[in-house]
Order: structure tokens, then sequence, then C-alpha cells
């Protein structure tokens, strides 16, 4: 067998039990082309363990943890895309020298397009993933009744692949083997890279969570065309938005752990720049409603 290349996990390529419905045959069938690929983009993951100061974060946890919140960090990446998406438009609209009752249209289209579409694509993105998920979870489950000596080799030789001697391994399979929730989680976990705690998101929580933050961050330049128009509210709309991607930006430094100067400067790049290319263009090819 060559180095790093661990055993095929044999009891996965069986797609012939009778047991199985059809589309749990094929599921099967496929299943070592989806371990293959998920393996191969977790490939570039090189990172050993080395010393080095860790800069703190809020309550003493090391900066960057607060990225295990998926609330987070649906939160700051939504408001994150309604602020750059809205404000893009708005400066393309405002290029182009239309009226206020036009820009503030199609800031409201904007927001509830993007809104919509931000909330039914994570929808269906997590209720795929989450189906993917209790599918893969159910043929172990599957396997672990039907052969659970199989299955207990199938755990001795991934922990042999990390290095364990083998009269350890198979001690370490044969403890955690003993208790069936406990075999289906490791199972989950060691061979199918599944967190069954945390990796089953909520489709519905995600998709609202999307909705109303992108809505939230749409609507934050749109607000000085609600009382006023022209080249005025342009400037306080981008304003504003850069105030607010300035603090988006500083946020992200709670997922990533970087300088909170160095996220916020950033992104506030990113927004202007967007935001400029959509002015000119809006000025290359507006046209007069009058």
């Amino acid at each position: 067998m060559p180095p790093g290349q661990g055993p095929p996990h044999g009891r996965l390529m069986a797609v012939s039990d009778p047991s199985l419905p059809p589309e749990d045959v094929r599921t099967k069938r496929e299943l070592p082309r989806i371990l293959d690929a998920r393996r191969r983009l977790q490939k570039g993951n090189d990172l050993l363990p080395h010393r080095g100061q860790v800069r703190p974060g809020r309550g003493g946890e090391p900066s960057g943890s607060a990225g295990k919140s998926g609330a987070l960090r649906a939160a700051i990446f939504g408001v994150n895309d309604g602020l750059l998406t809205n404000t893009s438009l708005i400066m393309g609209f405002a290029g182009a020298s239309q009226s206020r009752a036009v820009i503030v249209l199609a800031g409201i289209s904007g927001l509830l397009a993007g809104a919509f579409s931000m909330g039914s694509g994570e929808y269906v993105s997590m209720r795929v993933q989450r189906e993917v998920l209790e599918r893969l979870l159910h043929l172990e489950a599957h396997e672990l009744g039907n052969d659970p000596d199989g299955e207990r080799e199938e755990l001795t030789e991934i922990y042999e692949e990390k290095g364990f001697p083998r009269d350890l391994a198979v001690r370490v399979a044969t403890e955690l083997m003993r208790d069936p929730k406990v075999a289906l989680d490791t199972h989950a976990r060691e061979e199918l890279g599944i967190d069954p705690d945390e990796g089953l998101g909520s489709p519905g929580g995600a998709a609202v969570s999307s909705f109303v933050m992108f809505a939230f961050g749409a609507m934050l330049p749109l607000i000085p065309f609600f009382f006023r128009g022209g080249a005025g509210a342009a400037l306080i709309a981008g304003a504003i938005a850069a105030v607010s991607l300035l603090t988006v930006g500083a946020l992200t430094s709670l997922l990533t752990g970087r300088s909170p100067v160095f996220s916020a400067v950033r992104q506030l790049a990113i927004g202007v720049l967007a935001a400029l290319v959509t002015y000119g263009i809006g000025r290359l090819v507006g046209v007069s409603t009058a």
C-alpha cells in the first residue's frame, strides 16, 4: 500500500446488500467518490503544532475562536453581502443621475431580491447538506448493525493510519465499539468527517438569519434617499456604507483572528472599489428618466 494512502474501507464498497432500498444502494455506490473528493479538498491543510503567542480575545479565549459560532458567521456575512450589494447598486443608479424615486425603488428591489435569494439559497444549501449527512449517518448505522466485526476492523485500520500500533488500535476500536452510540459517533467523525453534534445545522434558522441580516445591511445605504436626493444623499449613503464596512470588517476579526484594523481597512477597500466601479458604469451608460 503506498505511503499516506489508507485502505479503501471496503465495507462501504459493498453495494449489493438486499436489505437496503435502491436509493441507499445508489448512495453507497457513490460514497467512495464523495469521501475521496472530501479528502482531496482537505489535503491542503498542512498545519502542524508549533510554539508561539496567541492573541487573546474576549473572555480570555484565543482570538478567532468565535468562528465556531455559526450564528455569528451568518450575521456578519449576511450584513456584509447586503451592504456591498445594495451600496454598489445604489451608487450605480446615482452615477446615472436617476431621480430619488428611481433610486429608492431600485434599492428596495435589490434589498428584497437579494434577501430572498440569500434566504432561499441558504435554505436549499443547508437542507441538501443535512439530507446528505443524514443519509451517510443512516448508512453507517446500517453497517454497524449488520457487520460490527467488519466495522471494528475498519476502525482499527483508521487508527493504524494515524500511527497507532496494531495492538493498541485493536484495543481502542474494541472499546469504542462497545457502546453503539459511541461507535456511530466515532465512525461518523473518523471515517466520514461528520460531526453529528454540530454538522447538521438548521436550514430554517440559517435561511431566516441570512434573510434578515442581508436586508439589514442592504437598508443602511438606502436610508438617506428616503429623505433627500441628489449628490448630497449619495455622499451620506457613501459615508454610512464606509462606516458600516469598517465595522463589519472589524467584526470579521472575531472569526479570523486577524487584526481588526487590517480587516476593517481591507473591507472598506473592497467596498469602495465596488462602489466606484458601479458608479462609473452608471455615469457611462446612464439614461435620463425625465
